[in-house]
């Protein structure tokens, strides 16, 4: 069984940046391929941005592109979502996910692990 759990979370002004960690626990953390999600209040929860377990390949949503950056230390059994500009409609509670497997990381319903979420706030 694999436990998650995000940190890094905060409030933050348009045009800041947060980074987000999420530690893995359990498992074989070098075996899983790790996605971020996010869900705003009386929204789905949405893909954000996925790494492989090699972190050789990444994957982000549109509207996250050229400003979110995921990275993963399979040493340290970290994911990481570095995000820069921040803008308003970026505010949501994030999720760390994990998976077996490289196919389907921009598809919420083939992770199999999740964590508590961290929320992220950005407001003037």
């Amino acid at each position: 069984q694999v436990q998650l759990v995000e940190s890094g979370g905060g409030s933050v002004q348009p045009g800041g940046s947060l980074r987000l960690s999420c530690a893995a626990s359990g498992g074989t953390f070098i075996n899983l391929a790790m996605g971020w999600f996010r869900q705003a209040p009386g929204k789905a929860r949405d893909f954000v941005a996925a790494i492989t377990w090699t972190g050789g390949s990444t994957y982000y949503a549109d509207s996250v592109k050229g400003r979110f950056t995921c990275s993963r230390d399979n040493a340290r059994k970290q994911a990481y979502l570095q995000m820069n500009s921040l803008k308003p409609e970026d505010t949501a509670v994030y999720y760390c996910a994990a998976k077996y497997g490289g196919v389907w990381l921009t598809e919420r319903s083939r992770y199999n692990y999740w964590g508590q979420g961290t929320q992220v706030t950005v407001s003037s």
